[in-house]
């Protein structure tokens, strides 16, 4: 089976196709890969990268204007047509898209049907800034792909296992019935993939694992999860709750926005910018990216070791908690940009947790990279300590052919 996933962004459409084993089996070979941007803007640039049949890796460029998702999904058909990766769009068995947000109604990925664009586009204001971008991939590949098969696999699906006392907020509780105001949670498909990975790599059944997973990227979350069920995230309605962000403040006093409102004379958007824009690392130092923050740090930028002592010091909280949710924790994990590549925020996270079982062995911690999993526990930690490559465009592909192959049978 051939499975082509799309992200599509407000401006962007990240894709990668990928070449799935049986449905009996889990295995794929990425094809291609690649990212358009600038969307609607007046220079456009696509990039694919592919491997070749001698596995040396190539890339195709094309610039230009690219006015819409639909202009851009032709040019995938084009890019991938040139890479020799498939010979026209009707070589596709199925089109797998990451939807932001499905609100309650989707608890697992969904054939998309009129209903389900509907769906979408009505759960729109959860996630304003996600699915109409969402929804325009979607409709892109319905205009140019009507026999294709869709999939729409959900950020918040994961998610929907959690207890009452989890997802609910203490506000009058008739905003919960008419408005939908509850924790969602996001990076839902990451959490997934990287629990059942660690579950695989450590030999244990997934239904017997309590995990804790820190996803540390631009967007950052928590998650604690328990025979594969999660019990508690750190997103919110929005994605703006929880951990320090690239520009997300995260969790902060609410009355803050109202007084600096009175203060400052902040408009709503205004202030809605500030939290989720202008604020987290880059609010505190100036920059955004952990990779900058942490090098100005480490040379005795004041403002940059504050944002990373602030972010650390969140993480540390969020694992304390999810222990007490778990009732104890069989292993730890780090994904994302950060989390993968980042020794630092590793070694600065776990401090200070040896009394809680959660003892890092340096060595392997500095030895760690993005790539392939890496256990970096001590010998005598109660929790195993594992740092694992996300691929949630991997996740998407695998739940796209099993929907696909159980319509089939």
């Amino acid at each position: 089976m051939k499975i082509l996933v799309l992200n599509s962004g407000s401006s962007s459409l990240k894709f990668q196709l990928f070449a799935m084993d049986p449905p009996e089996q889990n295995g794929a070979e990425v094809l291609a890969t690649g990212l358009i941007e600038q969307i609607g803007a007046p220079q456009g640039q696509a990039t694919l990268t592919y491997n070749d049949d001698q596995g040396q890796v190539r890339q195709l460029i094309r610039q230009g204007e690219i006015n819409d998702h639909e202009q851009a999904l032709t040019l995938v058909a084009q890019l991938l047509q040139e890479s020799q990766a498939m010979s026209s769009v009707a070589e596709l068995d199925g089109i797998g898209h990451r939807v932001v947000h499905g609100g309650e109604e989707f608890q697992e990925p969904v054939l998309i049907d009129g209903r389900v664009q509907e769906a979408i586009k009505r759960l729109s204001p959860l996630a304003p800034l996600h699915n109409p971008a969402n929804l325009s991939g979607i409709q892109a590949v319905s205009r140019a792909a009507p026999d294709t098969p869709q999939v729409a696999v959900f950020d918040t699906a994961f998610h929907q296992s959690l207890p009452e006392a989890a997802y609910t907020y203490a506000l009058p509780y008739h905003l919960y019935e008419k408005h939908q105001v509850r924790r969602y949670g996001f990076h839902g498909t990451s959490h997934q993939f990287v629990s059942q990975a660690a579950a695989e790599f450590l030999g244990r059944p997934y239904g017997e694992l309590s995990t804790i997973s820190l996803h540390l990227g631009n967007g950052a979350s928590a998650a604690a999860i328990k025979g594969g069920c999660c019990l508690d995230t750190s997103m919110g309605l929005t994605p703006l709750e929880g951990l320090v962000m690239g520009s997300r403040c995260g969790d902060i006093d609410p009355a803050i926005p109202f007084y600096l409102a009175r203060q400052t004379g902040m408009d709503l958007q205004g202030l809605e910018d500030l939290l989720n824009n202008e604020s987290g690392l880059k609010g505190l130092c100036g920059a955004s990216d952990m990779r900058s923050v942490s090098k100005r740090a480490k040379e005795g930028d004041s403002r940059a070791r504050l944002a990373v002592d602030i972010s650390c010091h969140r993480l540390r909280k969020y694992i304390g908690a999810y222990l007490a949710v778990l009732g104890g924790a069989h292993c730890l994990l780090f994904t994302g940009g950060i989390g993968e590549n980042s020794a630092t925020i590793r070694q600065r996270t776990c401090q200070g947790l040896a009394e809680l079982g959660i003892r890092l062995d340096e060595g392997k911690n500095q030895k760690a990279r993005g790539g392939e999993i890496s256990q970096i526990n001590k010998e005598d930690s109660e929790v195993a300590i594992l740092v694992v490559p996300t691929n949630e465009e991997l996740e998407i592909a695998r739940q796209t052919k099993r929907l696909i192959a159980s319509r089939a049978s």
